[in-house]
């Protein structure tokens, strides 16, 4: 007869608290992270703080877990609860890679980034991200993506540029600005000129707005030569890093997007060449709306070459730029 043993529970760090009690981490820890009770018996882990940052960042919001600055004696505290003890063991995880990541740190201001960056890490994967690395594909697309948010960020300033990196959010267009929608795809030039389209949306209409196609040639590499998806992250994340709101938005953006840093893809190299803009208009080759009845959820490909007629022999900034200045 097969023996049925219950299931392993992580050790309990809140045990033989009472509330308001605190225990450190970690004696040996470089910084104060301490278990801590909160009221109503709720479990937490807190960082204390000589004051809460200012501008205070914007904290991640999640339905059973409580994340929040607040005053302690002699200072302030970061501060996560859990509401709802049932997962108390994921909290547990959640707790140890936090303080993990802070204490790889050099100063303190770098460990509360870490832990509110790591934080943010666990909202996007506790709402419904997953652990799925991503693809060969997946990757050549987000880099195309990130080269295009790049030359917004340097002609538009960053608060434009990631506002308008809408593709992570499941908007139909990867980039959507005032009087101007773009849609990025990344194209192998030695690879069969067909453009994937994997929506009836992605080249649509939209009312006020010229819509454009943008193919940036991505082609893979052989180490030394081109970049990770990791180095394209880093070399973005730069031009967001000064304004915390803004950085705060970026990492919403490219962890929605499927990117987690702990991934593999080192062994992978990417080259971004040239790139070409279409304007799509009345006699562009996509699928035209509205579908028939019943039909949905449509996927095709378009040939480069036809779409050689709509190529768009100005700058794409000036248009975006007019757009902005006529709003």
């Amino acid at each position: 007869m097969k023996v049925r043993r219950p299931p392993l529970r992580v050790n309990d760090p809140w045990d033989k608290l009472n509330v308001f009690d605190a225990r450190r981490v970690d004696l040996d820890g470089r910084f104060d992270f301490f278990w801590v009770v909160l009221e109503g018996e709720m479990p937490g882990l807190m960082l204390r703080l000589p004051t809460v940052p200012q501008p205070t960042p914007r904290l991640p919001k999640l339905k059973n877990l409580i994340i929040s600055f607040r005053p302690v004696s002699g200072g302030s505290a970061f501060v996560l609860g859990l509401k709802e003890r049932s997962q108390l063991d994921i909290f547990v995880t959640l707790c140890h890679d936090v303080v993990e990541a802070g204490e790889d740190s050099q100063n303190l201001d770098e460990a509360l980034s870490r832990v509110l960056q790591r934080t943010r890490r666990w909202h996007h994967l506790l709402r419904g991200g997953g652990p799925k690395s991503l693809t060969a594909e997946e990757q050549r697309g987000l880099v195309g993506e990130l080269t295009f948010l790049r030359e917004l960020a340097s002609a538009f300033g960053p608060a434009t540029a990631i506002e308008s990196w809408t593709g992570p959010t499941g908007s139909a267009k990867d980039f959507e600005l005032i009087g101007t929608c773009i849609e990025v795809k990344a194209h192998r030039s030695a690879a069969k000129p067909f453009i994937a389209i994997s929506s009836e949306d992605q080249l649509a209409d939209v009312d006020g707005c010229r819509v454009f196609l943008r193919v940036v040639n991505v082609a893979s590499a052989i180490l030394p030569d081109g970049q990770s998806l990791h180095d394209h992250v880093r070399v973005t994340a730069t031009h967001f890093e000064e304004d915390a709101g803004v950085f705060e938005a970026w990492e919403e953006a490219i962890y929605s997007a499927g990117y987690v840093p702990e991934d593999d893809y080192d062994s992978r190299r990417w080259l971004v060449g040239s790139s070409t803009s279409y304007e799509v208009v009345d006699g562009f080759p996509r699928i035209s709306l509205p579908l028939a009845t019943g039909v949905g959820s449509v996927r095709y490909s378009i040939a480069l070459d036809a779409c050689e007629p709509f190529k768009f022999r100005g700058e794409l900034m000036d248009v975006i730029r007019k757009g902005l200045r006529d709003e």
